[in-house]
């Protein structure tokens, strides 16, 4: 029996899209380079400091400078993180509609815990949700399992009773390697082009937050038969 909705935050939970562009164009003004649109940068707002630093300066983690520029960036966004953050549309409604059920939710993200606490806590979200678990609470951040198994130790249930709601492939691997059920948020930061979500093996994908409840509802998430479902 399901009774815990743990969700991915950037994305799938939360709107963070906007200061994660906002700190990623004051660094390339820095160097020079000319600011991004909103819509180049959505797509890849689920994919952290790698992702950003890619789109932005075409650099991956085994170049010489990408250590710098993380740094540079972490602390450019540490200034600007909690300017603009807004739950996605139809979130705030699904939270209610699960803690009216008396089920738990909770967070479990790749995003380092010096931003995690202090953005939860500016929405009002850390008093309500049973977990908040950071990438950098565990040894290795998803796609590894530890994090998920370690909000389950956290929340005081098995992985078997929780399904996670995520928006990148790395969040459906690690929780099929807890053991959970898994939800794509076709909602969320999703690239058009490079992410094919149909293909991550997911139990189900849903075009808006209130689809889960559905799923809730009439079980078809959690039938050990249930193939995976579209809109």
């Amino acid at each position: 029996m399901i009774s815990t909705i743990l969700f991915d935050l950037d994305g799938t939970l939360v709107d963070t899209a906007p200061d994660l562009g906002y700190a990623l164009n004051i660094q390339l003004r820095r160097h020079r380079k000319p600011a991004l649109s909103d819509a180049t940068i959505r797509p890849y707002a689920s994919h952290g400091s790698k992702g950003l630093l890619g789109l932005g300066f075409g650099i991956t983690p085994e170049d010489a400078s990408f250590s710098a520029l993380r740094e540079e960036y972490l602390n450019i966004y540490d200034e600007v993180f909690i300017r603009s953050p807004v739950l996605l549309d139809g979130i705030g409604e699904l939270l209610q509609a699960i803690e009216n059920r008396r089920l738990k939710w909770g967070i479990v993200t790749n995003k380092p815990r010096r931003f995690t606490q202090r953005l939860i806590e500016s929405m009002g979200l850390h008093q309500r949700a049973a977990c908040i678990v950071s990438g950098d609470d565990a040894a290795k951040p998803k796609p590894s399992p530890e994090t998920l198994l370690l909000a389950c130790k956290q929340v005081g249930v098995k992985p078997q009773a929780c399904v996670y709601v995520g928006d990148a492939e790395r969040d459906v691997v690690a929780a099929k390697a807890a053991g959970m059920k898994t939800v794509v948020a076709l909602f969320g930061y999703i690239d058009d082009i490079s992410d094919k979500p149909h293909e991550w093996g997911a139990d189900a994908l849903i075009q808006t937050p209130i689809e889960l409840l559905g799923l809730l509802t009439e079980n078809a998430l959690f039938s050990t038969a249930c193939a995976p479902i579209a809109p």
